[in-house]
């Protein structure tokens, strides 16, 4: 993938978007501490467009803006590897929740501000069916990290248009993308070089500093914060995320080429059935050779033991070895 990536001009509100006011009411009211059927998977973007999330850079301050830096790389591919967050439309016409997407971007040091850019210029043409709440023609004029709080300024066409619900979404894009870094535990926002205290026109609150515990309610169910939509997935293959599930316990899957299930794993969170609980859980499997595949997740309904709350979305598969 090449960047910078195209601005698209259109970008559809995702479904649902009424629903996510009340998930993500929390981003007005906490600044402290750190899905569907299942429908066609998207069609996979390129083989080079992701780098693994286990083997991703890792930054460190050292600019004098405080933004996280990269140590140059001596490696062929001369590029950098940094995150985004998009949102994904359930398949069945239901809410859209966050996922995170794997940009490779040009060789940098200044590997905040390269999220931050990719992270504006939206939904690449290959990231097929994935969405962002945020304004076409938002620019990054700045960013700057001093003990722990990210102060990212932005054009103020950031808060162009939407109702709050699509306000609370940009903000958790926001949030959830420049708080990857170690270096960064909140985020706050500056328009036009002013420091803003909410946004839109319903005042959307914006504080002294958001976080990602208060940006959860853009999250499904179960949010898989790895791998990356289309990102590498080798194996045994490394899934971590936030779950709120019913007795905190759901179903990790891995499909072939072919959606035909190739792995599975039971899923237990630290926390479920009203609170939002971490999971981390390896899961092995085997394919003849590389290809493109699906990582799905779901839990049981406690009525009927149904498959609820489906998210999946496209990954790399890999050989052993």
């Amino acid at each position: 993938m090449t960047s910078p990536l195209p601005r698209h001009d259109t970008r559809p509100s995702p479904p649902g978007v009424a629903a996510l006011v009340a998930g993500l009411i929390g981003l007005v009211a906490a600044c402290s501490g750190s899905v569907g059927v299942a429908g066609p998977v998207p069609t996979p973007p390129t083989a080079a467009a992701s780098a693994s999330p286990a083997t991703a850079p890792v930054a460190s301050p050292t600019a004098a803006s405080g933004e996280p830096t990269m140590a140059a790389s001596a490696s062929a591919a001369a590029t950098t590897a940094v995150r985004i967050y998009l949102f994904q439309p359930d398949s069945a016409g239901g809410d859209a929740h966050l996922v995170p997407v794997m940009r490779s971007v040009p060789l940098t040091r200044a590997v905040a501000t390269a999220a931050l850019r990719e992270l504006l210029a939206g939904p690449a043409p290959d990231e097929n069916g994935l969405l962002t709440m945020i304004p076409a023609g938002s620019q990054l004029l700045g960013i700057t990290v001093d003990g722990g709080i990210a102060s990212v300024d932005l054009t103020g066409t950031f808060e162009s248009g939407g109702g709050s619900a699509s306000m609370l979404g940009r903000l958790a894009q926001l949030v959830y993308t420049a708080t990857q870094f170690p270096t960064v535990d909140a985020v706050r926002l500056r328009l036009d070089g002013k420091p803003v205290e909410s946004i839109g026109g319903e005042g959307v609150i914006v504080g002294a500093g958001l976080r990602r515990t208060a940006a959860t309610g853009s999250l499904g169910p179960i949010f898989v914060d790895q791998p990356t939509w289309g990102g590498a997935f080798p194996t045994p293959g490394r899934v971590t995320g936030l779950a709120n599930v019913f007795e905190a316990q759901f179903q990790v899957q891995v499909l072939d080429s072919q959606r035909r299930v190739i792995a599975e794993a039971p899923v237990r969170a630290s926390c479920g059935t009203g609170c939002l609980g971490t999971f981390d859980v390896m899961v092995p499997y085997s394919v003849a050779a590389a290809q493109w595949g699906t990582l799905r997740v779901f839990d049981a309904s406690p009525k009927d033991g149904a498959p609820i709350d489906i998210r999946e979305y496209p990954v790399r598969l890999t050989p052993a070895g």
